[in-house]
């Protein structure tokens, strides 16, 4: 099955290795986020890890935000492993579920939001 895997993803958590990414695997840690918020801006990524686009996503959004100097807090919700918190996202912020997806928090409130190609760091 790995070689499925690779092409498919699996239901496996996953994390991305780099370092600016803080992970969303509990309510707590999206409450965290949205405390931060009120501080500076948040993005939220909603990642599916079945999805090639998703992955193709990431990998860009990543590569952006490693050339981008904007004082932002990223964090990273692997939606397959965790989607009843995927699901309070939606609810909560008033965005449609989309993956990949990304949410622009502020003072605790959905700014913005982004799927597919149009997720950029130029949107924050």
């Amino acid at each position: 099955m790995g070689f499925l895997n690779k092409i498919f993803g699996s239901d496996e958590p996953q994390k991305s290795s780099l370092q600016f990414w803080n992970t969303i695997e509990s309510e707590e840690d999206l409450n965290k986020a949205v405390e931060q918020s009120s501080e500076k801006k948040v993005v939220l990524f909603k990642h599916s890890t079945r999805c090639f686009i998703s992955k193709t996503v990431l990998k860009n959004f990543e590569k952006e935000v490693q050339n981008s100097d904007k004082d932002v807090a990223y964090y990273f919700l692997d939606l397959i492993a965790y989607r009843s918190i995927s699901n309070k996202m939606a609810d909560q912020f008033g965005v449609t579920h989309q993956s990949p997806q990304m949410i622009v928090l502020e003072n605790g409130k959905a700014i913005k939001d982004a799927s597919h190609q149009s997720i950029s760091v130029n949107l924050i």
